[in-house]
């Protein structure tokens, strides 16, 4: 009895060493694996500064983290590693203008190491370009309503109607309106707004943008009091350009009081 109960013993040791064996054998095989990539946040333009973030992984801890910053072409391939980037965070310079960033971490215990890249940021751009008096210092040719800012004011600076001469029967009339600021630049993106004085001659058409080359067409309809006078020679139009999200009476916006010929005989 005494045999067979040492017998049952040393069986029950036996396993429970081969138990700790395999579960020895189980720990040891537990390099770091991915489960979700590494990101990137932060604005891609020259000087911002980008932050990675390890994703994340599985395995035996505690785990350490490295990491490569690397300049790819703008599909975010053809990557080579930036010498000395290996922080956490990186700040873009502009030899990064025109390419794309990945990060690659490198994931570390004691059983091991693996990498994982992140997917590519979006191709940096350069910074926008330093201004004076509100205007940018750099650059020819039309500026998008956003470069300008204060104390520089757009202008009004042209004005077409059609009929050239608006007669008694008119019902509808085109007039277009250009805008520039800043020495005369064409301005992309400024918001006009007209209304024959005194009211009610023609509507009020919606806002509408200026494009590439500075000009706006607003198109009216002959309302109930035109002519508001049986002698009238001039069409007064009051026009206001701005910028969207400003203040009305603020800003950039300005604003002008022009007039088109008016013949009541045709």
């Amino acid at each position: 009895m005494r045999r067979k109960t040492a017998s049952i013993l040393t069986l029950i040791a036996a396993g429970a060493v081969a138990a700790l064996v395999v579960a020895g054998l189980s720990q040891a095989a537990s390099p770091p694996t991915n489960e979700s990539l590494p990101t990137i946040s932060g604005t891609a333009t020259v000087g911002q500064t980008l932050t990675a973030d390890v994703g994340k992984w599985n395995g035996a801890t505690p785990i350490t983290y490295t990491y490569a910053w690397r300049r790819c072409d703008t599909n975010g391939n053809s990557c080579s590693t930036i010498s000395g980037s290996n922080d956490k965070t990186y700040v873009l310079k502009s030899v990064d203008a025109g390419n794309t960033l990945r990060v690659r971490v490198t994931a570390k215990n004691t059983d091991g190491s693996n990498s994982a890249t992140s997917v590519p940021t979006a191709v940096v751009g350069s910074p926008p370009p330093p201004t004076s008096n509100g205007c940018p210092t750099s650059g020819t040719g039309t500026l998008d309503v956003s470069a300008v800012t204060p104390p520089a004011r757009l202008n009004i600076d042209g004005q077409q109607v059609s009929p050239t001469v608006i007669g008694r029967s008119a019902t509808t009339v085109t007039m277009k309106f250009h805008v520039s600021a800043c020495s005369g630049r064409p301005v992309q993106g400024a918001l006009v707004y007209a209304t024959a004085v005194p009211f009610e001659q023609f509507n009020v058409p919606a806002e509408v943008a200026t494009g590439s080359d500075g000009w706006a067409t607003l198109t009216f309809q002959r309302a109930a009091h035109f002519p508001a006078s049986s002698r009238q020679q001039l069409l007064a139009v009051f026009v206001r350009a701005r910028k969207s999200g400003e203040n009305l009476l603020g800003g950039i916006s300005t604003r002008r009081l022009v007039s088109f010929p008016v013949n009541l005989s045709d």
